[in-house]
């Protein structure tokens, strides 16, 4: 049996010590390296050339945090008021609502004025039911004092969640080109009314909906093994705000830093916690 010579200790320590500094270099965020920005208009634009340069945060639950160390939040119209808008916009931060376009709570302030016929079957989140989004005569005036709660607030953009009916038991036969035509209407809708659109996971439509939206928006897009399907959102030089909810910022950062997306690790319930990828 042929026995292999070891190497030398101070050989191990060094490539020891080469692997760590690497790990540190793709998960330590490198605030003090950062790109001078475009400061936040209205709407809220995104140069192409900055796209990969975005450090973001995502908070739908407890007390918003206006120190979290990001350029972007993305919030709730709702439960979020002007006052903390304003904070945050005098910092220059770019400021996202998330407006659920595809589904309505009875909680919602404007549950009443959604006919119960274009009310399905019980959609993702508690208590909601998934909406007909063939009946754009019924919807668009409610959706658009949603986008313009948005813009009273201070919001320069809106990201468009359960915008994927068409995927899921709505009770309506909905299809792939159903949505497809609701969510260029809520594109060109949340433009008229001085928004940047962005979308919400639809991931099989990415290809298709792209050159509509300024920005996308995706969970988890690592353990789902989705990411490349991003790719005509960054190839374009339009910002992909990603996150996932599960595994080490150490493993998935490499993969999605590498496709130019910003990425973060969150609790689900989307309190102020996160963990940044480092920005390339």
């Amino acid at each position: 049996m042929r026995i292999r010579p070891r190497r030398p200790a101070a050989t191990r320590s060094l490539r020891r010590l080469l692997a760590a500094g690497l790990a540190a270099v793709l998960v330590v965020p490198a605030y003090g390296c950062r790109a001078e920005l475009t400061p936040p208009g209205a709407p809220t634009a995104w140069p192409t050339g900055q796209s990969r340069h975005w450090q973001w945060q995502w908070q739908l639950t407890g007390p918003l945090d206006p120190t979290v160390d990001a350029h972007v939040y993305l919030l709730d119209p709702v439960d979020t008021t002007a006052a903390q808008t304003a904070e945050l916009r005098s910092d220059n931060r770019r400021l996202i609502c998330q407006v659920h376009v595809g589904s309505v709570r009875p909680a919602d302030p404007d549950s009443s004025r959604f006919p119960e016929t274009v009310q399905g079957s019980v959609g993702r989140r508690p208590g909601s039911r998934w909406l007909d989004v063939r009946a754009w005569d019924a919807l668009e005036p409610v959706l658009a004092d949603r986008f313009r709660l948005c813009r009273g607030k201070g919001f320069g953009a809106v990201a468009l969640a359960d915008a994927d009916g068409y995927a899921s038991r709505t009770g309506f036969p909905l299809d792939f080109d159903d949505q497809l035509l609701f969510n260029r209407r809520l594109a060109r809708l949340a433009r008229s009314l001085s928004l940047s659109p962005g979308l919400v996971n639809d991931v099989p439509q990415v290809a298709a909906l792209a050159p509509d939206f300024d920005f996308a928006v995706n969970e988890e897009c690592v353990r789902l093994r989705q990411c490349a399907k991003l790719l005509p959102f960054a190839d374009a030089g339009k910002p992909v705000f990603h996150v996932e909810y599960t595994g080490s910022t150490a493993d998935f950062c490499v993969t999605t830093v590498g496709y130019g997306f910003a990425s973060i690790r969150k609790d689900r319930t989307l309190d102020a916690w996160r963990e940044a990828c480092p920005l390339p």
